[in-house]
Protein backbone atom coordinates (compact mmCIF):
# COMPACT_ATOMS: atom_id res chain seq x y z
CA UNK A 1 0.00 0.00 0.00
CA UNK A 2 1.28 3.51 -0.71
CA UNK A 3 0.01 5.40 2.22
CA UNK A 4 2.15 2.83 4.39
CA UNK A 5 5.71 3.76 2.26
CA UNK A 6 4.20 7.81 2.55
CA UNK A 7 6.86 9.92 4.86
CA UNK A 8 3.77 11.64 6.56
CA UNK A 9 2.18 8.53 7.13
CA UNK A 10 4.97 7.33 9.29
CA UNK A 11 5.45 10.93 11.19
CA UNK A 12 1.73 10.74 12.10
CA UNK A 13 2.36 7.07 13.70
CA UNK A 14 5.34 8.71 15.47
CA UNK A 15 3.26 11.36 16.70
CA UNK A 16 0.54 8.71 17.83
CA UNK A 17 2.53 7.33 20.26
CA UNK A 18 3.36 10.46 22.09
CA UNK A 19 -0.88 10.23 22.06
CA UNK A 20 -0.45 6.55 23.51
CA UNK A 21 1.78 7.23 26.33
CA UNK A 22 0.00 10.11 27.67
CA UNK A 23 -3.07 8.04 28.02
CA UNK A 24 -0.94 5.47 29.97
CA UNK A 25 0.63 8.17 32.44
CA UNK A 26 -2.30 10.37 33.00
CA UNK A 27 -4.48 6.88 33.98
CA UNK A 28 -2.91 6.84 37.17
CA UNK A 29 -3.82 9.80 39.21
CA UNK A 30 -7.53 7.85 38.50
CA UNK A 31 -5.81 4.57 39.57
CA UNK A 32 -3.89 6.18 42.53
CA UNK A 33 -7.79 7.18 43.72
CA UNK A 34 -9.93 4.02 43.07
CA UNK A 35 -7.02 1.92 44.86
CA UNK A 36 -7.42 3.84 47.83
CA UNK A 37 -10.86 2.19 47.70
CA UNK A 38 -10.08 -1.12 46.45
CA UNK A 39 -7.18 -1.88 48.46
CA UNK A 40 -7.92 0.29 51.36
CA UNK A 41 -4.85 2.57 51.32
CA UNK A 42 -4.40 5.65 52.78
CA UNK A 43 -2.74 9.03 50.55
CA UNK A 44 1.02 7.87 50.75
CA UNK A 45 0.58 4.29 50.52
CA UNK A 46 -1.33 4.79 47.10
CA UNK A 47 1.14 7.61 45.58
CA UNK A 48 3.29 4.56 45.66
CA UNK A 49 1.35 3.76 41.86
CA UNK A 50 3.61 6.62 40.63
CA UNK A 51 6.85 4.89 42.18
CA UNK A 52 6.05 1.72 40.23
CA UNK A 53 5.39 2.96 37.07
CA UNK A 54 8.32 5.32 36.77
CA UNK A 55 10.60 3.18 38.43
CA UNK A 56 10.51 1.34 34.87
CA UNK A 57 11.83 5.32 33.52
CA UNK A 58 15.15 5.07 35.76
CA UNK A 59 15.59 0.83 35.48
CA UNK A 60 15.16 0.71 31.50
CA UNK A 61 16.23 3.92 29.63
CA UNK A 62 20.37 2.59 29.15
CA UNK A 63 19.45 -1.30 28.04
CA UNK A 64 17.25 0.36 25.56
CA UNK A 65 19.26 2.92 24.23
CA UNK A 66 22.13 -0.42 23.72
CA UNK A 67 19.03 -1.95 21.88
CA UNK A 68 18.36 1.15 20.06
CA UNK A 69 21.83 1.18 18.69
CA UNK A 70 22.01 -2.10 17.62
CA UNK A 71 19.05 -2.33 15.93
CA UNK A 72 16.98 0.77 15.20
CA UNK A 73 13.90 3.12 16.63
CA UNK A 74 11.64 1.01 14.43
CA UNK A 75 12.18 -2.31 16.22
CA UNK A 76 12.32 -0.58 19.64
CA UNK A 77 8.99 1.33 18.81
CA UNK A 78 7.48 -2.30 17.96
CA UNK A 79 8.67 -4.26 21.22
CA UNK A 80 7.65 -1.10 23.26
CA UNK A 81 4.25 -1.08 22.35
CA UNK A 82 3.31 -4.91 22.37
CA UNK A 83 4.91 -4.83 25.28
CA UNK A 84 2.73 -2.10 27.55
CA UNK A 85 0.17 -3.74 25.61
CA UNK A 86 0.72 -7.44 27.60
CA UNK A 87 0.96 -5.23 30.58
CA UNK A 88 -2.65 -3.75 29.67
CA UNK A 89 -4.35 -6.82 29.27
CA UNK A 90 -3.00 -8.22 32.44
CA UNK A 91 -5.62 -6.35 34.50
CA UNK A 92 -8.31 -8.74 32.60
CA UNK A 93 -7.11 -11.98 34.93
CA UNK A 94 -5.48 -10.19 37.93
CA UNK A 95 -8.35 -7.71 38.68
CA UNK A 96 -9.85 -10.19 41.18
CA UNK A 97 -7.08 -10.90 43.12
CA UNK A 98 -7.20 -7.16 45.07
CA UNK A 99 -3.28 -7.54 45.89
CA UNK A 100 -2.01 -3.99 45.68
CA UNK A 101 1.31 -5.80 45.09
CA UNK A 102 0.44 -7.29 41.86
CA UNK A 103 -1.34 -3.90 40.68
CA UNK A 104 2.46 -1.99 41.00
CA UNK A 105 3.89 -5.20 38.90
CA UNK A 106 1.58 -4.30 36.41
CA UNK A 107 2.31 -0.76 35.92
CA UNK A 108 5.76 -1.39 36.23
CA UNK A 109 5.38 -3.70 32.77
CA UNK A 110 3.21 -0.65 31.13
CA UNK A 111 5.76 1.59 31.69
CA UNK A 112 8.46 -0.75 30.62
CA UNK A 113 7.15 -0.59 27.33
CA UNK A 114 6.48 3.34 27.14
CA UNK A 115 8.99 3.62 28.05
CA UNK A 116 11.22 2.04 24.98
CA UNK A 117 8.52 4.77 23.18
CA UNK A 118 10.01 7.97 24.68
CA UNK A 119 13.47 6.69 24.48
CA UNK A 120 13.05 6.08 20.60
CA UNK A 121 11.02 8.44 19.90
CA UNK A 122 11.65 12.00 21.59
CA UNK A 123 15.12 11.82 19.89
CA UNK A 124 13.40 10.76 16.48
CA UNK A 125 11.40 13.98 16.17
CA UNK A 126 13.71 16.50 17.69
CA UNK A 127 16.58 14.79 14.94
CA UNK A 128 14.28 14.56 11.80
CA UNK A 129 14.63 17.63 10.55
CA UNK A 130 16.38 21.16 11.15
CA UNK A 131 17.87 21.28 14.32
CA UNK A 132 16.51 24.98 14.93
CA UNK A 133 13.51 24.14 14.66
CA UNK A 134 13.77 20.76 16.88
CA UNK A 135 12.66 22.41 19.90
CA UNK A 136 9.16 23.85 18.22
CA UNK A 137 9.05 20.22 16.25
CA UNK A 138 8.68 18.51 19.30
CA UNK A 139 6.34 20.67 21.08
CA UNK A 140 4.12 20.26 17.93
CA UNK A 141 4.69 16.05 18.44
CA UNK A 142 3.96 16.41 22.32
CA UNK A 143 0.47 18.36 21.77
CA UNK A 144 -0.68 14.91 21.23
CA UNK A 145 0.76 13.90 24.63
CA UNK A 146 -1.19 16.81 25.60
CA UNK A 147 -4.57 15.56 23.45
CA UNK A 148 -3.91 11.72 25.79
CA UNK A 149 -3.78 13.48 28.75
CA UNK A 150 -7.19 14.83 27.86
CA UNK A 151 -8.64 11.68 26.89
CA UNK A 152 -7.60 9.56 29.97
CA UNK A 153 -8.43 12.84 32.40
CA UNK A 154 -12.13 13.95 30.90
CA UNK A 155 -13.40 10.67 29.94
CA UNK A 156 -11.67 7.18 31.03
CA UNK A 157 -11.57 8.22 34.48
CA UNK A 158 -14.74 8.25 34.37
CA UNK A 159 -15.14 4.41 33.33
CA UNK A 160 -13.03 3.93 36.54
CA UNK A 161 -14.41 6.34 39.35
CA UNK A 162 -17.89 5.27 39.90
CA UNK A 163 -18.70 7.80 42.18
CA UNK A 164 -19.05 5.47 45.12
CA UNK A 165 -16.65 6.34 47.98
CA UNK A 166 -17.94 4.36 51.25
CA UNK A 167 -15.92 2.49 53.75
CA UNK A 168 -16.39 -0.56 55.45
CA UNK A 169 -17.71 1.68 58.36
CA UNK A 170 -20.18 3.98 55.79
CA UNK A 171 -21.80 1.26 53.18
CA UNK A 172 -25.29 0.99 52.78
CA UNK A 173 -26.35 -1.78 54.27
CA UNK A 174 -28.61 -2.71 51.33
CA UNK A 175 -25.43 -2.59 49.12
CA UNK A 176 -25.59 -6.17 47.18
CA UNK A 177 -22.92 -8.62 48.04
CA UNK A 178 -22.11 -6.40 51.06
CA UNK A 179 -18.57 -5.32 51.26
CA UNK A 180 -16.98 -7.96 49.26
CA UNK A 181 -19.71 -6.96 46.07
CA UNK A 182 -18.73 -2.94 46.44
CA UNK A 183 -15.27 -4.26 46.40
CA UNK A 184 -15.90 -5.99 43.01
CA UNK A 185 -17.87 -3.27 41.59
CA UNK A 186 -14.99 -1.03 41.91
CA UNK A 187 -12.32 -3.45 40.71
CA UNK A 188 -14.09 -4.38 37.90
CA UNK A 189 -14.04 -0.73 36.48
CA UNK A 190 -10.60 -0.57 36.20
CA UNK A 191 -9.90 -3.37 33.72
CA UNK A 192 -12.08 -1.42 30.52
CA UNK A 193 -9.43 1.10 29.50
CA UNK A 194 -6.65 -0.77 30.14
CA UNK A 195 -8.22 -2.98 27.51
CA UNK A 196 -8.59 -0.03 25.11
CA UNK A 197 -5.26 0.86 25.96
CA UNK A 198 -3.91 -2.86 25.30
CA UNK A 199 -6.22 -3.04 21.79
CA UNK A 200 -5.02 0.71 20.28
CA UNK A 201 -0.76 -0.65 20.79
CA UNK A 202 -0.92 -3.45 19.27
CA UNK A 203 -2.92 -1.89 16.46
CA UNK A 204 -0.30 0.78 16.17
CA UNK A 205 2.54 -1.87 16.33
CA UNK A 206 0.99 -3.69 13.47
CA UNK A 207 1.15 -0.71 11.56
CA UNK A 208 4.48 0.54 12.54
CA UNK A 209 5.64 -3.11 11.30
CA UNK A 210 4.30 -2.82 7.76
CA UNK A 211 5.15 1.02 7.41
CA UNK A 212 8.88 2.34 6.12
CA UNK A 213 10.22 5.12 8.58
CA UNK A 214 12.27 7.61 7.23
CA UNK A 215 15.83 7.04 7.97
CA UNK A 216 17.64 9.60 10.16
CA UNK A 217 21.36 10.12 9.92
CA UNK A 218 22.89 10.41 13.20
CA UNK A 219 26.01 7.89 12.91
CA UNK A 220 29.38 8.48 13.47
CA UNK A 221 32.52 6.93 13.82
CA UNK A 222 32.33 5.73 17.29
CA UNK A 223 28.63 4.44 17.81
CA UNK A 224 29.43 2.33 14.30
CA UNK A 225 32.79 0.91 15.57
CA UNK A 226 30.28 -0.76 18.87
CA UNK A 227 30.30 2.35 21.75
CA UNK A 228 26.71 1.44 23.26
CA UNK A 229 26.48 4.20 25.35
CA UNK A 230 28.14 7.24 25.98
CA UNK A 231 28.64 8.51 29.50
CA UNK A 232 31.34 11.49 28.20
CA UNK A 233 28.23 13.08 26.73
CA UNK A 234 27.72 14.84 30.30
CA UNK A 235 30.98 16.62 29.24
CA UNK A 236 27.98 19.02 27.40
CA UNK A 237 26.64 21.39 30.21
CA UNK A 238 23.17 21.60 28.41
CA UNK A 239 22.75 17.65 28.45
CA UNK A 240 23.69 18.06 31.79
CA UNK A 241 21.83 20.87 33.38
CA UNK A 242 18.66 19.18 31.33
CA UNK A 243 18.97 15.95 33.21
CA UNK A 244 18.82 17.50 36.51
CA UNK A 245 15.53 20.12 35.28
CA UNK A 246 14.06 17.08 33.82
CA UNK A 247 14.22 15.21 37.27
CA UNK A 248 12.98 18.15 39.00
CA UNK A 249 10.07 19.06 36.11
CA UNK A 250 9.10 15.38 35.83
CA UNK A 251 8.47 15.71 40.40
CA UNK A 252 7.10 18.41 40.21
CA UNK A 253 3.89 18.02 37.73
CA UNK A 254 3.64 14.42 38.48
CA UNK A 255 3.18 15.68 42.22
CA UNK A 256 0.21 17.91 41.40
CA UNK A 257 -1.20 15.45 38.54
CA UNK A 258 -0.93 12.36 40.94
CA UNK A 259 -2.51 14.31 43.76
CA UNK A 260 -5.38 16.21 41.76
CA UNK A 261 -8.09 14.12 42.39
CA UNK A 262 -7.17 13.34 46.34
CA UNK A 263 -6.99 17.03 46.94
CA UNK A 264 -10.48 17.50 45.07
CA UNK A 265 -12.40 14.93 46.85
CA UNK A 266 -10.61 14.50 49.87
CA UNK A 267 -9.54 17.41 51.23
CA UNK A 268 -11.63 20.19 49.23
CA UNK A 269 -14.68 17.85 49.52
CA UNK A 270 -15.79 17.71 46.09
CA UNK A 271 -17.40 14.54 44.32
CA UNK A 272 -15.80 12.11 42.53
CA UNK A 273 -18.54 12.86 39.18
CA UNK A 274 -17.18 17.01 39.41
CA UNK A 275 -13.47 15.69 40.30
CA UNK A 276 -13.16 14.10 37.10
CA UNK A 277 -14.66 17.00 35.34
CA UNK A 278 -12.01 19.21 36.65
CA UNK A 279 -9.38 17.10 36.09
CA UNK A 280 -10.63 17.11 32.36
CA UNK A 281 -10.12 20.74 32.52
CA UNK A 282 -7.03 20.47 33.74
CA UNK A 283 -5.57 18.56 31.49
CA UNK A 284 -7.66 20.39 28.74
CA UNK A 285 -5.55 23.64 29.94
CA UNK A 286 -2.64 21.44 29.71
CA UNK A 287 -3.19 20.73 25.70
CA UNK A 288 -4.15 24.65 25.04
CA UNK A 289 -0.91 25.23 26.27
CA UNK A 290 1.13 22.79 24.22
CA UNK A 291 -0.99 24.72 20.98
CA UNK A 292 -0.04 28.15 22.22
CA UNK A 293 2.78 27.55 23.08
CA UNK A 294 4.21 25.53 19.74
CA UNK A 295 2.75 28.97 17.98
CA UNK A 296 4.48 31.35 20.18
CA UNK A 297 8.28 29.32 19.59
CA UNK A 298 7.77 30.67 16.47
CA UNK A 299 8.68 34.34 17.32
CA UNK A 300 9.99 33.81 20.25
CA UNK A 301 13.11 31.90 22.07
CA UNK A 302 12.46 28.78 23.15
CA UNK A 303 14.87 29.02 26.36
CA UNK A 304 12.80 32.17 27.15
CA UNK A 305 9.51 30.57 27.15
CA UNK A 306 10.92 28.18 29.30
CA UNK A 307 12.07 30.96 31.89
CA UNK A 308 9.02 32.30 32.16
CA UNK A 309 6.51 29.81 32.00
CA UNK A 310 8.36 28.20 35.09
CA UNK A 311 8.52 31.70 37.12
CA UNK A 312 4.66 31.67 36.67
CA UNK A 313 4.09 28.19 37.99
CA UNK A 314 6.82 29.46 40.59
CA UNK A 315 3.77 32.01 41.43
CA UNK A 316 1.21 29.67 41.12
CA UNK A 317 2.65 27.09 43.40
CA UNK A 318 3.09 29.64 46.45
CA UNK A 319 -1.19 30.71 45.76
CA UNK A 320 -2.13 27.14 45.92
CA UNK A 321 0.37 26.53 49.36
CA UNK A 322 -1.01 29.47 50.99
CA UNK A 323 -4.29 29.24 50.17
CA UNK A 324 -5.88 25.62 49.53
CA UNK A 325 -9.33 25.09 49.23
CA UNK A 326 -11.12 26.44 45.42
CA UNK A 327 -8.78 29.08 45.08
CA UNK A 328 -6.00 26.41 44.43
CA UNK A 329 -7.59 24.21 42.11
CA UNK A 330 -8.00 27.58 40.08
CA UNK A 331 -4.48 27.94 40.62
CA UNK A 332 -3.64 24.08 39.30
CA UNK A 333 -5.74 25.05 35.87
CA UNK A 334 -3.30 27.51 35.18
CA UNK A 335 0.23 25.89 36.49
CA UNK A 336 -1.38 22.98 34.16
CA UNK A 337 -1.13 25.59 31.07
CA UNK A 338 2.26 26.72 32.43
CA UNK A 339 3.89 23.10 32.37
CA UNK A 340 2.75 22.62 28.69
CA UNK A 341 5.73 23.56 27.17
CA UNK A 342 8.46 22.51 29.71
CA UNK A 343 9.38 19.34 28.76
CA UNK A 344 9.52 19.26 25.40
CA UNK A 345 11.58 22.77 25.32
CA UNK A 346 14.07 20.99 27.88
CA UNK A 347 14.75 17.80 25.82
CA UNK A 348 14.98 19.40 22.70
CA UNK A 349 17.33 22.06 24.47
CA UNK A 350 19.04 19.49 26.30
CA UNK A 351 19.68 16.48 23.35
CA UNK A 352 20.86 19.86 20.72
CA UNK A 353 24.95 19.44 19.63
CA UNK A 354 24.73 15.68 20.82
CA UNK A 355 25.57 14.34 17.48
CA UNK A 356 25.92 10.25 17.56
CA UNK A 357 25.68 10.54 21.25
CA UNK A 358 22.12 11.77 20.94
CA UNK A 359 20.42 7.99 21.88
CA UNK A 360 22.30 8.08 24.78
CA UNK A 361 21.57 11.71 25.94
CA UNK A 362 17.81 10.61 25.42
CA UNK A 363 18.35 7.53 27.83
CA UNK A 364 19.61 10.09 30.32
CA UNK A 365 16.82 12.50 29.99
CA UNK A 366 14.03 9.59 29.91
CA UNK A 367 15.94 8.31 33.30
CA UNK A 368 15.32 11.82 34.64
CA UNK A 369 11.66 11.09 35.16
CA UNK A 370 12.54 9.20 37.80
CA UNK A 371 11.41 12.07 39.72
CA UNK A 372 8.06 11.47 39.24
CA UNK A 373 9.26 7.71 41.50
CA UNK A 374 9.79 9.66 44.45
CA UNK A 375 9.22 13.54 44.32
CA UNK A 376 5.16 13.16 44.29
CA UNK A 377 5.73 10.12 47.17
CA UNK A 378 7.99 13.24 49.38
CA UNK A 379 4.66 15.83 48.50
CA UNK A 380 1.96 12.70 49.60
CA UNK A 381 3.53 12.01 52.60
CA UNK A 382 3.96 15.98 53.82
CA UNK A 383 0.06 16.38 52.52
CA UNK A 384 -0.88 13.07 54.76
CA UNK A 385 0.97 14.02 57.86
CA UNK A 386 -0.55 17.50 57.71
CA UNK A 387 -4.07 17.36 56.76
CA UNK A 388 -5.08 20.52 58.83
CA UNK A 389 -2.73 22.55 56.21
CA UNK A 390 -2.44 19.91 53.46
CA UNK A 391 -1.59 22.85 50.82
CA UNK A 392 1.33 23.24 51.94
CA UNK A 393 3.22 20.40 50.36
CA UNK A 394 2.76 22.28 47.15
CA UNK A 395 6.29 24.00 48.39
CA UNK A 396 7.69 20.81 47.17
CA UNK A 397 6.59 21.31 43.16
CA UNK A 398 7.46 24.94 43.16
CA UNK A 399 11.06 24.12 44.34
CA UNK A 400 10.99 22.08 41.29
CA UNK A 401 10.11 24.72 39.07
CA UNK A 402 12.64 26.52 40.60
CA UNK A 403 15.18 24.52 39.13
CA UNK A 404 13.10 24.52 35.73
CA UNK A 405 13.31 28.49 35.41
CA UNK A 406 17.72 28.58 36.36
CA UNK A 407 17.64 25.84 33.01
CA UNK A 408 15.57 28.24 30.83
CA UNK A 409 18.51 31.01 32.45
CA UNK A 410 21.31 29.83 32.05
CA UNK A 411 21.34 26.45 32.31
CA UNK A 412 20.54 25.12 28.29
CA UNK A 413 23.45 27.06 27.59
CA UNK A 414 25.67 24.80 25.61
CA UNK A 415 29.69 24.28 27.30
Amino acid sequence: MKILKNPKFALGLIFSLFFLWAISSNLLPTMIRQLMKTCELNTFEASFTETAYWLAYFICPIPIAIYLKRYSYKAGIIVGLLTAAFGGLLFIPVADLHMYSVYLLIFFIIAVGMCFLETAANPYVSVLGDASSAPRRLNLAQSFNGLGAFVAAMFLSKLVLTGNDFSRDTLPTDYPGGWEGYIVDETSSMRMPYLILAVMLIVIALLVYLTRLPQIDEESGDERQGKLIDFSVFRKSNLKWGVIAQFFYNGGQTAINSLFLIYCTKYAGISESTATTLFGLYMGMFLLGRWIGTLLMVKIRPQDMLLVYALANVALCAVISLCGGWVGIWAMLAVSFFMSIMYPTQFSLAIQGLGSATKSGSAFLVMAIVGNACVPQFTAYIMNQNEAVYQIAYVIPMFCFLVCAFYGWRGYKIK
